[in-house]
């Protein structure tokens, strides 16, 4: 994983804050600019995904892109070291491009991605206990603190009695909340409404061996010479396709239980506060035992939060919360100073099913977060 990348002589104080997460451990690394586009098309989401700047190769056999972020790169040279499964940490600085209306489209970008420790709730303590060294480092004493989790969501919806793809589907729908208020309305009058051109196709396909239907709309999304519709790839295309397939069968769910959805979502305050509204969620609803592991690690994280100087009043939890990336799956936060913005200056989290996805052949826990070099640049000298 080489290290060579530089940074302007301007961003002194960017090199560091890096250097001083190498002297805690995170070895420093530079991914290449230029990366295959699938990975993103298919992880990012829908905000990053409209965002990149994509390319193809003489021949058209590969899309490329500029890599938008790092954590997915950083993620994939991981895997292809030797150190692959093995714990270990790795921090950057580097440009990322995303198109954006209201500042360059490359802009600088440091932060860190730790891999396979096994202690998750002190991983993640730490990582937000290392992004607001970031905001001090750079003259912010007191960041706003927003945290999420979404392990608890996805814990809930598990315990619902649902189809795997309405599962999945209402899962996905955390970061889009306007397509979860919907599809909560479709589910409470009953799976389908409406009738799309395509019915026929789902119908026949509805029920058929799942590997063999992907691998004959894959076929047929080929054979009609189409690469990528959207930004999305012709395996998300199938995909998507089949899960309509399996959306369209009539399910219904019960008012109380859309209700028990609606007001886990409003759940909010500081770790303490939280936690104790979530475990009597938790016991009113008979799911005490399906969410009480994920309530273990959140009250875990708190304590940890706590043993790295957090002051947990300054922490605002919310259920609702997430950042708007697929990859996530568990603690996400953000490190804002709303007197300037809204905009987060150190953001990230957890997300232990990427590494998997990315062609590791054993789930691999991983936790990071990146620092907005440019936004962190307004504020005083550093320490």
């Amino acid at each position: 994983m080489d290290a060579s990348e530089t940074v302007p002589a301007t961003d002194a104080r960017a090199e560091a804050l890096v250097a001083s997460y190498q002297r805690a451990g995170y070895a420093r690394v530079a991914p290449a600019i230029l990366q295959p586009a699938e990975p993103f098309l298919d992880l990012s989401g829908e905000d990053i995904r409209k965002r990149m700047f994509l390319t193809a190769a003489p021949g058209g056999d590969e899309d490329f892109c500029l890599r938008p972020d790092l954590t997915i790169p950083v993620s994939r040279d991981y895997l292809a070291s030797p150190q692959a499964g093995r714990p270990a940490g790795f921090s950057y600085l580097g440009p990322v491009f995303r198109h954006r209306t209201d500042g360059p489209a490359e802009f600088l970008q440091a932060g860190i991605e730790s891999f396979g420790r096994p202690d998750k709730a002190a991983a993640d303590a730490e990582m937000l206990a290392l992004g607001l060294e970031a905001t001090a480092h750079y003259g912010l004493a007191q960041a706003d603190i927003q945290i999420g989790d979404v392990a608890l969501f996805s814990g809930l919806i598990a315990a619902l009695d649902l189809p795997a793809a309405w599962k999945r589907r209402l899962v996905k729908d955390f970061n889009r909340k306007a397509n979860l208020a919907q599809d909560l309305n479709r589910l409470t009058l009953g799976g389908a409404n409406g009738r799309p051109e395509y019915q026929g196709v789902l119908a026949a396909l509805a029920g058929s061996d799942p590997k063999g239907a992907h691998a004959l709309v894959t076929d047929l999304l080929s054979i009609a010479g189409i690469n990528a519709v959207g930004g999305r790839s012709v395996a998300e295309i199938a995909d998507r396709f089949l899960e309509q397939s399996a959306l369209g069968a009539s399910t219904r769910l019960p008012k109380d239980v859309r209700g028990l959805i609606e007001r886990f979502l409003t759940i909010k305050g500081d770790p303490d506060e939280a936690a104790a509204e979530l475990r009597a969620l938790a016991a009113e609803a008979g799911m005490a035992e399906t969410l009480g592991p994920d309530l273990d690690v959140f009250e875990s994280r708190a304590g940890f939060l706590a043993a790295q100087g957090v002051d947990l009043k300054r922490v605002s939890f919310s259920t609702a919360f997430g950042r708007g990336f697929d990859y996530y799956t568990g603690f996400v936060f953000e490190l804002t100073d709303p007197t300037r913005t809204g905009d987060p200056l150190v953001a990230g989290g957890r997300y232990d099913g990427l590494l998997a996805r990315l062609g590791s052949a054993e789930p691999i826990a991983a936790v990071g977060f990146a620092v907005w070099i440019e936004r962190l640049a307004v504020y005083g000298g550093a320490r």
